[in-house]
């Protein structure tokens, strides 16, 4: 009885938990294109935020492409960059151009707080009554 209960949850949970396979490696790199995008430092360098300096040690064309995001944690980029650095190779592989996707990064707040209780840098206090 006990096997049968656990064969079932077994199959129901197993869609559910994530695999660390490097579904990238299975899928052939996109082809250089031309124009100035030949090299993996010039297209970390296209899509921008000092991503070329930031992600070392790809020489080759196929080696950034079966890049995971495990491999560039270790690499020592940040959550952050590492989102940004995927979603802009997908891009890539979708056959968009660097120059219409690549965006700056969002910029740091300049005023701590949340909502109105901090306007322009000043604290808001309510009014008693």
């Amino acid at each position: 009885m006990s096997f049968r209960l656990a064969a079932r949850l077994e199959v129901s949970f197993t869609p559910l938990t994530r695999s660390i396979v490097n579904r990238s490696a299975n899928r052939p790199p996109p082809k250089p294109r031309a124009g100035n995008i030949t090299t993996p430092e010039a297209f970390l360098k296209a899509i921008g935020r000092s991503s070329e300096t930031k992600l070392t040690g790809v020489e080759s064309w196929e080696q950034l492409w079966h890049t995971n995001g495990y491999q560039m944690k270790k690499a020592g980029l940040s959550v952050r960059d590492r989102r940004y650095v995927l979603w802009s190779m997908e891009k890539f592989r979708q056959g968009e151009d660097p120059a219409d996707f690549a965006h700056p990064a969002k910029p740091e707040k300049k005023i701590r707080g949340r909502g109105p209780a901090v306007q322009n840098g000043k604290r808001l206090r309510s009014r008693r009554q």
